[in-house]
């Protein structure tokens, strides 16, 4: 990652009833955030100061209006309102529709920013699907709305952790459905974007991996014959488009041998398949990228924590992660445009 440039990292701050505003403080105090990218925070200045104080947090807090007027100083939190609230009927813990409209509101204002080309990455904290429901969404969680407000093809969800780059073919429906959408159309489309998506951070000839659903891969057709139906033809159509792929993988070994760096991404199937395997492998590192929007999103990969919000016990690793993770690759992004740039001036 280049020494000289550091990509402008929006955080949000996520449900103000959360934790997020508690992780917000942590990650704003962190130096090695501050050294990998230029942050600042899309949230409400009294509710973080709330969590400063309930953390005995010291950090100096100043309102911006656009990123441009930022500090990106250790110690200083640069934070964007998006409205006058009664941040005082917001009660830690509980679901509220106020507490849902202002986490929307971070939401939107991190996508105005970025389709405006005004922020690099966005790092979001968690926040409460009913509290969001309340305020009117109808989107079930970040990813979709993302996708919907940017317009984008696609979101390709990835889970970042240690060596590990896990794809899924899907996120939230139930096992049986999720089964049947791995057929061969969707899973041969994940992978021609995964490729696409790994090439734009310098990844040349990314190695694919594409798990198996059956124990042992179906054990040619004896537990199952979807890796006969669907898997092995979108595999074998993949590598004809030029594509570096492999698998089906029998799932029992495939992310192991992905820990060890064999394959540069892996596809999982379904959402706990590749959970599973990250948040076992180590669950703070775990972290949520989202790729194909117009800029690069991650998130933490835990909840709003009601049980311990406002009483100065939860803890910003995830959230730290989180924020150091999207902005390397959105600067690893950065310089294979950087190089194309230069290419083709030079031709």
């Amino acid at each position: 990652m280049s020494e000289q440039w550091r990509p402008i990292t929006a955080i949000t701050m996520g449900d103000p009833a959360g934790i997020g505003p508690e992780i917000c403080v942590d990650t704003m105090l962190d130096e090695g955030v501050h050294k990998l990218c230029r942050p600042f925070v899309i949230g409400s200045l009294p509710i973080l100061q709330r969590a400063a104080d309930c953390k005995g947090a010291h950090l100096e807090f100043r309102r911006i209006s656009d990123p441009r007027e930022a500090q990106y100083l250790p110690g200083v939190c640069d934070i964007l309102e998006t409205g006058d609230y009664d941040t005082d009927s917001i009660v830690w813990g509980k679901v509220q529709k106020l507490a849902g409209r202002m986490s929307l509101d971070f939401i939107y204002k991190s996508i105005e920013l970025g389709l405006a080309k005004k922020i690099d990455a966005v790092s979001t904290s968690p926040i409460n699907k009913q509290s969001i429901k309340l305020a009117g969404c109808k989107e079930p969680g970040h990813t979709e709305i993302y996708q919907k407000r940017t317009g984008s093809r696609y979101a390709l969800t990835m889970f970042s952790c240690h060596k590990l780059r896990v794809f899924f073919v899907s996120r939230h429906m139930s096992l049986i459905d999720a089964c049947h959408f791995a057929n061969k159309a969707n899973v041969l489309q994940d992978v021609i974007d995964i490729d696409t998506e790994l090439k734009k951070i310098g990844i040349t000839r990314p190695l694919i991996a594409v798990a198996a659903l059956n124990p042992h891969g179906g054990d040619n057709g004896l537990f199952g014959t979807e890796e006969q139906t669907d898997l092995i033809p979108a595999v074998e159509e993949a590598c004809q488009l030029g594509i570096n792929c492999v698998g089906p993988c029998p799932a029992d070994s495939v992310f192991n041998l992905g820990k060890s760096g064999k394959y540069d991404a892996i596809l999982s199937l379904y959402h706990d398949q590749g959970h599973i395997a990250c948040k076992t492998l180590d669950f703070e590192k775990s972290v949520t990228l989202t790729f194909g929007l117009p800029f690069i999103r991650s998130s933490v990969d835990h909840g709003t924590a009601f049980d311990l919000a406002g009483k100065g016990l939860a803890q910003g690793e995830s959230m730290i992660e989180s924020t150091k993770v999207v902005s390397e690759y959105a600067a690893l992004q950065h310089e294979k445009e950087e190089m194309g740039r230069t290419a083709g001036s030079a031709c």
